[in-house]
């Protein structure tokens, strides 16, 4: 089973910087796709930023230029840098592991909190 802990989260200016951290117990397929999704209270989750196996990224547009994700495959951990953070980015921030499609596996963790200050 894997497994998947979140750290880095915390309270933070706007304009501040925060490096979010996800490290993976377990047997992860080399094939998979990496992310970040988060979650402001009363909205629904959503994708910040994935990697691929391959090296691919994707960003929410509200993200880009400001977030950058990366992955160290020796230690099975992905990062979220973020930068120039706004009051908006202000939720739950969540790591996901899954197959390409989703529907092999799909793997969350408990998610860590991230609160931007004005």
């Amino acid at each position: 089973q894997v497994q998947l802990v979140e750290s880095g989260g915390g309270l933070v200016q706007a304009g501040g910087s925060l490096r979010l951290s996800c490290a993976a117990s377990g047997s992860i397929f080399s094939i998979n796709v990496k992310g970040w999704y988060r979650q402001a209270p009363g909205k629904q989750r959503e994708l910040v930023a994935a990697i691929t196996s391959g090296g691919s990224t994707n960003y929410a547009d509200s993200v880009k230029g400001r977030f950058t994700i990366s992955k160290d495959n020796a230690n099975n951990t992905v990062y979220l840098q973020m930068n120039s953070l706004k009051p908006e980015d202000t939720g739950v921030y969540y790591c996901n592991v899954r197959s390409p499609t989703g529907r092999r596996y799909d793997y969350w963790g408990q998610g860590t909190q991230v609160t931007v200050s004005s």
